[in-house]
């Protein structure tokens, strides 16, 4: 049998890894597209569109999309395709009190540990985004946001603790940047981080605890607020349970979870 048809194994194993950082180039552009509002609640991804916008074949889109699925961005629906995922309000909710209270708790561990270095750092990215709010900028402000509160999780030094509290992350990415669009909202965001930091510098547990927590809770007043998701939770909730009539109608399939 000739050579060509059993390629040696190293070939084989570059051209995997050249394929999964393709499709990882793919995933990060997809979840762009999904916090950015390019790809909405409910719609289905368009494989062949996606292919020919990013100039890639139709694999790593797929790949892309399962990874995605388990970020819980996307939902798989059997024989119908991926579609981005719309989380209920009831959903939301329950991802953001588990943020809170991780979220807290990570900033009580970090008041027991931090440094002055750690603070110098944290204290430059709250002064960043003071910069930021004068512009209003929420394209700009939402980055350096996410990198404040990436930081303190890292900083905390769980790493259980810290990959727990980005998959929350994730999931909440498009209540958390619309809920941070809305009017006059910046300015209060950065003194709840200015809060937060307070009590790191303070050494203070408790103190940080409350900070920390009571920031995430705030945030979902103000998601709330901002409509999301679904001005009054309807569009949502409709969506849920069409999807939900969809599934009872089809023939038993694979059960994908969520």
């Amino acid at each position: 049998m000739s050579d060509s048809l059993n390629p040696p194994q190293h070939l084989a194993a570059i051209d995997f890894l050249r394929t999964r950082s393709l499709a990882n180039v793919v995933q990060a552009e997809i979840e762009r597209m999904i916090i950015d509002g390019e790809l909405k609640p409910n719609e289905r991804v368009n494989e062949n569109g996606l292919s020919q916008r990013l100039g890639v074949s139709r694999g790593p889109i797929r790949e892309a999309c399962s990874a995605l699925a388990a970020m819980g961005l996307i939902e798989i629906i059997p024989n119908r395709g991926f579609f981005i995922r719309a989380l209920t309000n009831d959903e939301a909710q329950d991802l953001s009190e588990a943020r809170a209270s991780v979220f807290g708790c990570i900033c009580m561990m970090l008041a027991e540990r931090i440094t002055d270095v750690q603070l110098t750092e944290l204290r430059a990215l709250t002064a960043r985004m003071d910069e930021i709010v004068a512009l209003g900028d929420v394209h700009v402000y939402y980055p350096v946001n996410l990198e404040f509160h990436r930081q303190i999780a890292v900083m905390a030094g769980n790493k259980r603790l810290e990959l727990l509290y980005q998959s929350f992350v994730r999931e909440l990415h498009i209540q958390r940047y619309r809920a941070l669009a809305s009017n006059d909202v910046l300015h209060i965001s950065n003194e709840e981080h200015r809060a937060i930091v307070d009590a790191l510098e303070a050494r203070d547990p408790v103190r940080a605890l409350l900070a920390g927590r009571g920031h995430i809770m705030n945030g979902i007043v103000r998601t709330r607020k901002a409509g999301q998701p679904g001005a009054d939770g309807a569009p949502a909730e409709a969506a849920a349970s069409a999807k939900a009539a969809t599934r009872r109608g089809r023939t038993k399939g694979p059960s994908t979870g969520s």
